[in-house]
């Protein structure tokens, strides 16, 4: 068991803790807002005041925040890389891009400091059963060190190779799973205005090759309108400009369009809602009941 040191206790980076503790970790988190942290206090961390305490004494850091910004803040400014044992870990779970990423790593190689870039596939839900997806990347030596981490967080994981590439891969898939929603939310949009009850369609691709079970679950939210966040639009909507980043001069329309009503719904007053409220912004532009 390790020491783990975990930056970040939001929707994703909370219910990760928990599971660490679970496994019989020493978990020590830290939050921006204390208060979030310390239910995690009162189930067997150690809830620290700043990321330097934190990290003092970890064999291995988690990083689990909003974006690169953030990211800088708890573990650049803040004085934190400087005081990571020079043994330790940082696994890097944000989805903060490929320049920040590229650069923290770095900046970490800089101080001895072993970076694995580890983006997850998974949202709220998963976080808490322990089913995410690692998307793993780094030096081959550190890989069996981070094994016993992610079995507790995941379901399983994939190592890629070096640094960079877990999140190249977490920027493609995230691609595909916003493009996803936003068609989701013009095909409930124009079902409505011509009459038809988005149930309907979902009924009419179930089971067959056109099905996903995505739909279904983000349909169903889409229906209800309940936009519990479990994936919050304003995180998506910095993912759509992260791709949109990379991809630097690829023509990539879908996703700018997607970019685009992620944007619309952003202004609408829906950014703390699950990405699927990403509909209001075709339901608004088609004078759709909302």
């Amino acid at each position: 068991m390790a020491r783990v040191a975990v930056l970040g206790t939001g929707i994703m980076g909370g219910p990760m803790a928990r599971n660490l503790l679970r496994a019989g970790h020493d978990v020590t988190v830290w939050n921006r807002t204390t208060e979030r942290a310390e239910p995690l206090g009162a189930e067997g961390a150690t809830v620290a005041a700043t990321p330097v305490d934190a990290v003092r004494e970890a064999e291995i850091v988690l990083t689990m925040l909003a974006d690169a910004r953030a990211v800088d803040a708890a573990v650049v400014e803040s004085g934190s890389l400087d005081a990571i044992p020079r043994d330790a870990l940082w696994i890097q779970s944000s989805t903060i891009g490929v320049a920040a990423t590229d650069r923290l790593a770095d900046s970490a190689g800089e101080r001895g400091i072993t970076f694995v870039d580890a983006p997850v596939l998974g949202s709220k839900k998963p976080a808490e059963d322990g089913q995410l997806f690692v998307l793993a990347s780094g030096p081959e030596d550190a890989h069996s060190r981070c094994e016993p981490i992610f079995e507790a967080i995941s379901r399983g994981h994939v190592w890629l190779g070096e640094a960079g590439l877990g999140t190249r891969l977490k920027l493609v898939v995230n691609g595909w799973i916003l493009c996803t929603i936003e068609n989701l939310a013009e095909t409930f949009v124009l079902a409505q205005t011509l009459g038809v009850d988005p149930r309907r369609f979902l009924e009419a691709i179930s089971g067959g090759a056109m099905d996903m079970p995505y739909a279904h679950v983000k349909g169903e939210g889409m229906l209800n309108r309940d936009f519990s966040a479990s994936f919050p639009l304003v995180h998506a909507r910095k993912d759509a400009a992260l791709i949109l980043e990379a991809a630097a001069d690829l023509e990539l329309p879908v996703m700018r369009a997607t970019l685009e009503q992620f944007n619309r719904a952003f202004e609408l007053g829906h950014g703390d809602e699950d990405m699927s409220a990403v509909y209001y912004a075709s339901a608004a532009g088609a004078g759709a009941r909302s």
